[in-house]
């Protein structure tokens, strides 16, 4: 499965999500992705599933725990292809980043 097919879908994004903020056992994910998504556990162990088979989290057991993390290389792979387009966007986000301070540099005047 490519990577974008991976992240494409909202409850792995979710689970992706989650992960950020560290290990995370499975029970843990179920829980949440059950609770915003109304998934059953067989289900969100499938997308677990799909998250290790295409690389983007890893597994560990700590007795009968399996704590899920993720896994850098995937996402460095998406940036590096991304890369090439980036001149697309990056101009944009400049002259954004360039109005913003000037609203601020205007606010900061008008201020008695």
């Amino acid at each position: 499965m490519h990577a974008f097919d991976v992240i494409g879908d909202p409850v792995r994004r979710r689970i992706l999500e989650l992960l950020t903020d560290g290990e995370h056992a499975s029970g843990a994910v179920v829980e949440v992705i059950t609770a915003e998504f109304g998934l059953t556990q067989a289900a969100v162990s499938q997308h677990l599933k799909v998250l290790r088979d295409s690389g983007f989290a890893t597994v560990r057991a700590e007795g009968q725990r399996r704590l899920y993390a993720l896994d850098p290389q995937p996402f460095a792979e998406m940036d590096a292809w991304l890369d090439r387009f980036r001149m697309f966007w990056s101009h944009r986000l400049d002259a954004l980043a360039t109005e913003v301070a000037r609203g601020k540099r205007g606010r900061r005047q008008e201020e008695p």
